[in-house]
């Protein structure tokens, strides 16, 4: 549907093609489900240069980048789609009965996850494919039983509706319903709330900023039913310089995070936004070092003209703050939509005292806490909000001598890093992308990796139910051939 033609008739119109979608496809053997998402994945790769030259047109993002991200969707769809078909994330659980147990017998309880219905996606602005129209969150609903409906980001429209052509081909080739997915371009809000308000909508996944995030949640839970809202709103991903690693190589660590705030003119969810070290010589020489770097890096074109005004407007309300020093910027002028690469710098008390550098700079930006000593940096963390990422950089003699400031860092974290970027997300079951409130609104899930398919299941248990009425992943003589807990212990017999 066009953004002309968007009406909330129109979306009851799409949601109760939606849930009549989702009333066929729930009852899908897993291995359909798979066949649909590897299907779309074929399609994706298809669209071949056309579909890049579209994306590099509306994004700006180069060519190169582009590519790496079509990869990474595509293999998400297949990792996906594998992990579907293998069924271990529908956590079956059976209990066989024994009806001599006394007092009372014992029942035969069997529970699974089964879907939750009709999803709505937001596209995010900063991943035109991986978290958009065919994007982790996409693959993560279809892969649950869900069918999905996007809300396509005007930043890249057209790079949408042609993915969105990529997924309607390959559900007509898979033999998949009609109404197994939905595309809406719109800037509407009041579209925008009727998608989540809507009686068949049963969840939504976001990937955006904090404001947006929370509307979302919002509108949901002012429903006569509220459902979930996994929104992912970004973070400043605290960095933790510890004494004895600067001491050791505050150079090598210094020019890895001048690469790593300006990787794609800072455009990531998991930039590194706060550096935090200890006042003294070796914080100095990471500080000259990391302003040496910054100012040789060129300001790149921001992913649309909202997001450039915005990186200008805050970060020039960042460095207006009291006590931050300006420590390095670009040599290079930056042009009309660019984000000019900038370092700045304050004390560990002027970050206490002022919530404002607490918040996210969405861009080539990173500010540089210079704590008086170990306590005020347990001080700083302690005052610190929900993060996506933490990192140490630590020495082993770090590490032994900080288990108190460790786990004051776990406490606000989704990722823990050692000795690394935090840019940077691998899809795998292990990955977790997700954190304590205001990083996402339900810090137990994640939007990257195939756990994100829980977000959209329930729990179901079914309690006395003939084998022959029961679903195929909880029969006897486990017909799938799935992992499943049997009287607590893991098996595919």
């Amino acid at each position: 549907m066009s953004k002309k033609e968007i009406t909330v008739q129109d979306v009851d119109a799409l949601l109760q093609k939606s849930w009549k979608a989702f009333r066929e496809y729930r009852k899908f053997p897993l291995k359909k489900r798979a066949e649909f998402m590897r299907a779309i994945a074929v399609e994706i790769d298809a669209l071949g240069d056309d579909l890049i030259k579209t994306a590099m047109e509306e994004t700006a993002l180069p060519d190169a980048r582009l590519r790496g991200e079509k990869g990474r969707t595509i293999f998400q769809l297949n990792s996906y789609a594998d992990t579907c078909e293998r069924g271990q994330w529908l956590e079956a659980r059976i209990d066989t009965a024994d009806p001599n147990r006394a007092p009372l017998p014992k029942p035969d309880l069997r529970k699974m996850l089964v879907p939750l219905g009709p999803v709505v996606v937001y596209g995010a602005s900063n991943f035109p494919f991986a978290f958009s129209t065919a994007g982790g969150d996409t693959a993560a609903a279809f892969a649950a039983g869900c069918p999905v409906v996007i809300k396509a980001h005007s930043a890249h429209a057209r790079t949408s509706a042609l993915v969105a052509t990529a997924i309607w081909k390959a559900a007509e080739k898979t033999g998949m319903p009609d109404g197994i997915f939905g595309h809406v371009e719109t800037n509407s809000r009041e579209i925008g709330k009727a998608l989540i308000q809507h009686t068949y909508t049963k969840a939504v996944g976001f990937t955006g900023s904090l404001t947006g995030g929370v509307a979302l949640w919002e509108w949901a839970n002012q429903r006569k039913e509220p459902i979930p809202v996994f929104s992912e709103m970004g973070s400043i991903n605290p960095v933790f310089l510890m004494p004895d690693k600067l001491k050791q190589s505050a150079t090598d660590v210094a020019k890895m995070y001048a690469t790593s705030i300006t990787q794609s003119v800072g455009q990531f969810c998991t930039n590194p936004g706060l550096l935090i070290g200890i006042e003294g010589d070796d914080l100095n020489s990471f500080l000259k070092t990391l302003a040496e770097e910054v100012r040789k890096v060129s300001p790149g074109t921001m992913l649309h003209p909202g997001i450039a005004k915005s990186y200008v407007e805050n970060r020039a309300t960042a460095l207006a703050q009291a006590d931050v020093e300006t420590v390095a910027v670009s040599d290079t002028a930056a042009a009309e939509n660019q984000g000019t690469p900038t370092v700045a710098s304050a004390s560990g008390q002027a970050f206490l005292n002022n919530p404002v550098l607490h918040k996210e700079v969405f861009g080539p930006y990173s500010i540089v806490i210079r704590c008086k000593d170990l306590a005020e940096m347990k001080e700083v963390i302690s005052h610190l909000e929900g993060q996506l990422t933490c990192t140490l950089m630590a020495s082993d003699k770090d590490i032994a001598e900080n288990n108190d400031l460790i786990e004051l860092v776990k406490d606000i974290c989704g990722r823990f890093i050692i000795n690394g970027v935090p840019t940077g997300v691998e899809v795998c079951l292990s990955m977790h992308h997700g954190g304590p409130f205001p990083a996402t609104t339900d810090s137990r899930f994640t939007s990257v990796g195939a756990d994100g398919i829980k977000r959209f299941a329930r729990p179901v248990s079914f309690q006395n139910w003939p084998n022959e009425f029961l679903p195929d992943e909880l029969k006897e003589g486990n017909p799938l051939g799935i992992w499943r807990t049997v009287n607590n212990e893991l098996t595919k017999s």
